[in-house]
C-alpha cells in the first residue's frame, strides 16, 4: 500500500454577524499546527452569496502562505464557471508565484442557481463552460499565445502577463459526482476530487472507472495523485465521537433529514459508509478501505459552523499522532 498524503480543508463558513477576525486567526493557528505535524496539503472552499459568512479562498490562502511551510495549497472546489478564463489563469498564476509553486487548482462546474442567475450565466451551460475554461487556462499557463473561438469565449492571439511558478503548470482537479462527469474529468483535468459524502464502495468503483478513462486517453495512471475529501472527527470511542460532533456536522447534511425517510436513511448510512468519525482505530480501518481502492491523497474537513476551535485542533493532533503513522510508509 503506497503512502497516503493528508491535508485539511479549513472551516469556510461563519454565522452572520460573527466577528471574522478571530476566526481568521484560528485559521492561522490550524495552519501552523498542520505544518508542524507534517500534513501535506492545506485547502479552502469557494462559494458566493452564501447564507453564512464565507470568506473568499484566494485572499485567505494568500494570507496563510507565510504560515504554511511546504504544504501545497488548494481549493476544493472553486466555481470556475463564474469567471472568465483570463481572470482565472492570472489570479491563480499570481497565487502560485506568491506560494513559490505550491498551488493546486480544484475546480467545479457549480450548481447553485442563485450564483448563476446573479452572475448572468445560464446554469445549463455550466459543464461546457467549465471545459472551455480549463482548456484556455491550461494553454495560457503553458505559455501559449491563445486564439480560441468557442461556444462561450472568444480570444484572439492573447497571452497572460505572468506565468505560474510551477512548470509546465499547476495541477487541475475537477470535482464530479456522477459516472458521466467523472469520466469526463479524465479528459479535462489531472485528477478527480470526490465529495465527502460519497460512500467508500462507490468511491472505489468510480475511481477504477476514472483510471480506465485515463488509460483510454493514453494517460499513465502509475504515480498519479487521486484525492478524496472526507469528514473527520476523532474521540476515544465511536459513540463519543458521534455525540460530540453531530451537532456541528449535521448542519452540513440537514437537507437529508428534512425530506422523506429515504434521505434520512442516506444520512444515517454516511456515518458508517462515508464519514471518518470515530475512534482512531475506526478511522484507520475506514481509511484503509480508501487506500486499498487507490486513493492516495485524503483531504479532511475537520470543522463546521459553530464548532469550537479546540475540537478541530484536538482532532488534527490526534490524527497525526495515532492514525497518520500507519499510512506513512510504503507497504512491503
Amino acid at each position: 500500500m503506497p503512502r497516503v498524503k493528508f491535508g485539511v480543508m479549513l472551516n469556510h463558513q461563519y454565522a452572520p454577524g460573527e466577528d471574522i477576525g478571530p476566526r481568521i486567526d484560528e485559521g492561522v493557528e490550524q495552519t501552523e499546527l498542520l505544518r508542524d505535524l507534517g500534513y501535506d496539503l492545506l485547502f479552502s472552499h469557494h462559494h458566493y452569496l452564501a447564507n453564512l459568512q464565507t470568506p473568499q479562498p484566494v485572499p485567505i490562502l494568500s494570507h496563510l502562505v507565510p504560515y504554511s511551510g511546504e504544504m501545497r495549497l488548494g481549493i476544493g472546489i472553486y466555481i470556475a464557471t463564474l469567471e472568465h478564463p483570463v481572470q482565472l489563469a492570472e489570479t491563480f498564476a499570481t497565487l502560485d508565484q506568491i506560494s513559490k509553486g505550491r498551488v493546486i487548482l480544484g475546480v467545479g462546474a457549480g450548481y447553485r442557481e442563485d450564483e448563476f442567475k446573479t452572475f448572468g450565466i445560464p446554469l445549463k451551460t455550466r459543464l461546457s463552460r467549465l471545459y472551455e475554461t480549463l482548456e484556455i487556462t491550461r494553454r495560457f499557463w503553458n505559455g501559449e499565445r491563445v486564439t480560441f473561438h468557442g461556444k462561450h469565449f472568444d480570444i484572439e492571439d492573447q497571452a497572460i502577463s505572468m506565468l505560474p511558478a510551477q512548470r509546465p503548470r499547476p495541477q487541475i482537479w475537477i470535482g464530479a459526482n456522477s459516472p458521466k462527469t467523472i469520466r469526463s474529468a479524465a479528459a479535462n483535468a489531472d485528477g478527480w476530487v470526490s465529495s465527502p459524502h460519497n460512500k467508500f464502495k462507490w468511491l472505489n468503483g468510480n475511481l477504477e472507472d476514472f483510471k480506465q478513462a485515463q488509460r483510454e486517453l493514453g494517460i499513465e495512471t502509475e504515480g498519479r495523485e487521486y484525492p478524496a475529501i472526507r469528514e473527520l472527527y476523532i474521540a476515544d470511542t465511536d459513540e463519543r465521537a458521534r455525540a460530540e460532533v453531530e451537532p456541528y456536522l449535521s448542519q452540513e447534511y440537514e437537507a437529508f433529514t428534512t425530506y422523506d425517510d429515504v434521505y434520512g436513511t442516506y444520512y444515517e448510512q454516511y456515518w458508517e459508509k462515508s464519514f471518518l468519525v470515530g475512534s482512531p482505530e475506526t478511522v484507520a480501518e475506514r481509511l484503509e478501505i480508501l487506500a486499498e481502492g487507490g486513493w492516495n491523497t485524503v483531504i479532511f474537513r475537520a470543522s463546521w459552523p459553530h464548532m469550537p476551535h479546540e475540537m478541530t485542533m484536538r482532532t488534527i493532533q490526534r490524527f497525526a499522532d495515532e492514525v497518520m503513522p500507519r499510512f506513512a510508509k510504503v507497504a512491503a
